[in-house]
């Protein structure tokens, strides 16, 4: 398939003001990168030309896929169904182990090959039978204006929006943003602030202050993805504060994956993370009350199931992210216990499965 072009290169970007020295501040994220004429934030997408800021990528894309929703992941959000996932490039963000380097760390515009509006984007979700859009691949909070257009485009179109993010940007653009989106990953990259700022080159609290902000002054479904990396986050002191934070700021519904690390970026002389390890952590969390943890870049198939909160029963058994099992009655409760699972429920899980379909988009 292929989305004819009708967006530009650049739109107008919001959420910043001018300085005294004549400099204008991005106010998007804790950056408050200040630009003279012509620079680029860090993330490299905003821009200031002449006395206003311009997001440079409106419109363009570094891709398009159509993925399981479980790849997010989101194993509470309509289960088994498609989504229409796209990215443009640049992050707010300097991982030195991110696993998307290629899109995210990018600074060739050139890579931005495909080009799609807000509407041709809905469509398309629509028309491939995708119950939802995510915003993935790099941090869609740095392209916040696209992503919010793309989203009233879906929601007219009856097609919900999905983020996937590291939750680094301001309260007014949060606000504004995870105002349009109907469900959300959050990476909780460590519970370090020294993680943060000698891996990331960002902090903890603004990422803290998020998930604090989306689970409770929202009606954005939340779940949490921490990438485990050996050596640097995965100590149980560190996973024990961690989960002890998230069942007594967030609640223990809101599920929880940690994923697997592998070697790449700057970070490849580091090993991946075992597969105990990340059983290790699920069992410290589970311990601490958490009611969904996840495992996940591991085949593991009681650490992909989701069990109910009340008497335990396997309610939706996954193979990687394929959906073998299903026991949900019409209400998103368990059928033994009554016990509602917490989520976005459908009487039945939609039956996608574990392809993946790349999409072409059509240049002008």
């Amino acid at each position: 398939m292929s989305l004819r072009d009708d967006a530009p290169d650049a739109r107008a970007a919001r959420w910043w003001h001018r300085l005294d020295d004549g400099r204008i501040q991005c106010d998007l994220c804790p950056r408050d990168c200040k630009l003279h004429d012509g620079q680029r934030g860090l993330c490299f997408v905003r821009e200031r030309r002449g006395d206003a800021m311009v997001l440079a990528t409106y419109g363009r894309s570094s891709g398009f896929c159509i993925d399981p929703i479980e790849k997010k992941p989101l194993n509470h959000f309509h289960p088994g169904s498609s989504i229409l996932s796209f990215g443009t490039a640049g992050c707010n963000l300097a991982c030195k182990f991110c696993q998307n380097w290629d899109i995210s760390k990018s600074r060739e515009m050139d890579r931005l090959m495909d080009r799609a509006s807000p509407a041709r984007i809905a469509e398309a979700a629509r028309d491939n039978g995708c119950a939802s859009v995510a915003f993935t691949y790099n941090d869609p909070v740095i392209f916040a204006e696209y992503a919010m257009d793309t989203a009233d485009a879906c929601h007219a179109l009856g097609v919900k929006t999905v983020a996937v993010t590291a939750g680094y940007l301001h309260a007014e653009p949060r606000r504004e943003f995870f105002s349009k989106m109907d469900a959300a990953n959050v990476d909780l990259k460590a519970f370090s602030e020294d993680f943060y700022f000698r891996l990331t080159g960002a902090h903890l609290a603004p990422v803290l202050e998020t998930l604090r902000y989306v689970k409770h002054e929202t009606d954005c479904w939340l779940e949490i993805t921490t990438l485990l990396i050996p050596g640097q986050n995965d100590g149980n002191d560190e996973i024990d504060a961690m989960t002890r934070w998230i069942a007594a700021e967030l609640g223990t519904d809101v599920p929880l994956h940690f994923s697997a690390f592998h070697p790449d970026y700057r970070m490849t002389d580091v090993a991946p993370t075992p597969a105990i390890t990340l059983a290790r952590a699920r069992k410290i969390a589970l311990d601490n009350g958490l009611r969904h943890v996840y495992t996940g870049n591991v085949h593991d198939r009681e650490g992909g199931a989701t069990f109910c909160a009340g008497c335990g029963a396997v309610l939706i058994e996954r193979d990687w992210h394929e959906i073998l099992g299903y026991e949900l009655d019409a209400k998103g409760a368990c059928p033994h216990c009554g016990t509602a699972l917490a989520g976005r429920f459908g009487a039945e899980p939609g039956r996608f499965g574990r392809r993946r379909i790349p999409l072409r988009v059509a240049m002008r």
